[in-house]
């Protein structure tokens, strides 16, 4: 490659990934792009999990409420995506980038009139409604961003450039989530107001996008090759399709235990997740007791600020992090520990930090090990799961990767949910003993992990080009 053609930008873009001549400027707003979609997300992220914490049900603890809505959030998501696809097929990228996004900053400003003590002084499950609509963004928003990204580029440049791109959205998700911590914090911003502060990025990356797609427009005509756009997103998204990928597990077991796994993964994350938010709860009501605070309202103000702070700082965190995992570790660790490396590692980190939380389940010691565990999840886990796929021919590709992504991901919300209602209703289980069955299930993930490892090697030698690509 000459370097020669470079401009400043993309020789500053070579420090990360490999970039051609012409390639930066795009590149370049394509990282600003989902930095700001992600900063976006990362201030209504911390207020979904603040609202929710004074959204009370009778006879519910706070930790149920948000197991239930967890789940009913993953069966509705499952709907969503299958009408998503058909908005997909029925307009144009531009088209249905534009109304979806317009939507979800519409609802934005829906939800800012909604908020607890605000406007009106309660509305009854309003939590719940808001968590719910939080899934949806991220398929509206977030993952069309994604699918956009994958739509514009080859599958040569796709592979520079999105690892490049990937790091804007963490960068973002950092970004998004120190902003959430300082301000409310510091009381600069009251937290009511972050849902409105987030429509504005929203609104600057539709106009980037914009910009992209008016490039690739005029790149594909300069080709003379064929403007009109695919669709985003194709029959594989389809339910029908994620149903007969997801019966692959009866026919091959690569898929069985590729399923085996991801379902321990979110099962033991998603119980990890009702904890945390557990043991937050607890510990604000304690300090507001300390405090003094025994006015109701006071109370619930206490409880949401001090909870969207609370996940502010910890997704800030996670991310920066995850950030540094991604941009350091995730590519040399596979290329010394190969395949078995990247995905035996997150499980490692879940034995290690579940045992320290049953031995210890104190907030501080919980935020700690929540926080290793969901930044090696973001980074190194995350890429096990796009190698995870690369050994596999295309039918089975297409087919058994949506329904892992979808079917066996909501089925571990759905077993989270059933172990709050079991532990809590029928068990009477302590926070200690409900970390203590999370280990207990880390040592099957262990184990369906090094068969997959297995798996996956033995189709790396049967499929050795396809392995290689």
């Amino acid at each position: 490659m000459n370097t020669v053609q470079l401009t400043k930008t993309e020789r500053l873009l070579q420090i990360f990934t490999e970039v051609k001549p012409g390639e930066g400027s795009t590149a370049l707003l394509m990282f600003v792009n989902v930095f700001l979609i992600l900063c976006a997300y990362y201030f209504i992220k911390p207020l979904r999990e603040g609202w929710i914490a004074v959204s009370d049900i009778a006879g519910l603890s706070k930790m149920e409420v948000k197991a239930y809505s967890s789940f009913a959030q993953s069966l509705l998501l499952l709907l969503i995506i299958v009408w998503y696809g058909r908005l997909a097929r029925r307009w144009s990228r531009i088209t249905l980038i534009n109304r979806t996004t317009l939507f979800c900053i519409s609802n934005m400003v829906v939800f800012w009139f909604l908020q607890p003590g605000f406007f009106i002084e309660k509305l009854p499950a309003s939590g719940v409604i808001f968590y719910l609509w939080v899934g949806m963004f991220g398929v509206f928003v977030v993952a069309q961003f994604w699918t956009f990204s994958a739509d514009i580029y080859t599958e040569e440049r796709g592979k520079r450039m999105l690892p490049l791109i990937a790091i804007g959205g963490t960068s973002g998700a950092a970004a998004g989530s120190w902003m959430v911590d300082r301000f409310v914090e510091s009381g600069f911003i009251r937290s009511e107001f972050l849902l409105i502060i987030a429509t504005l990025p929203l609104l600057a990356s539709l106009f980037l996008i914009h910009i992209v797609d008016a490039r690739h427009r005029r790149e594909t005509a300069s080709r003379d090759s064929k403007v009109d756009m695919p669709t985003i997103l194709g029959d594989d998204n389809n339910l029908g399709t994620v149903i007969s990928g997801a019966r692959l597990i009866f026919y091959s077991r690569f898929v069985l235990f590729a399923a085996l796994v991801t379902l321990l993964t979110n099962w033991v994350n998603t119980n990890g997740e009702n904890l945390l938010f557990q043991v937050i709860q607890e510990t604000l009501a304690r300090q507001a007791a300390e405090q003094g605070i025994t006015d109701p309202q006071q109370i619930l103000e206490f409880t949401r600020n001090g909870t969207t702070g609370f996940y502010g700082d910890f997704f800030f965190w996670v991310n920066m992090i995850a950030l540094l995992l991604q941009s350091l570790v995730a590519s040399r660790l596979l290329k010394l520990g190969g395949f078995g490396g990247i995905l035996m590692l997150l499980p490692v980190i879940a034995m290690i930090s579940y045992t320290a939380m049953a031995l210890l389940p104190i907030l501080l010691v919980v935020k700690i090990m929540k926080i290793a565990e969901n930044a090696t999840d973001y980074s190194i886990n995350n890429t096990a799961r796009h190698v995870l796929w690369l050994p596999v021919d295309t039918g089975l590709k297409f087919l058994g990767k949506p329904a892992i992504d979808t079917f066996y991901v909501r089925i571990g919300d759905g077993l989270a949910a059933l172990t709050v209602l079991f532990g809590v209703q029928l068990f009477a289980l302590s926070i200690k003993q409900f970390f203590v069955f999370n280990v207990s299930l880390v040592v099957l993930w262990l184990i369906f992990s090094l068969v997959l490892v297995r798996e996956y090697n033995k189709a790396l030698a049967e499929n050795p080009q396809d392995g290689k690509r």
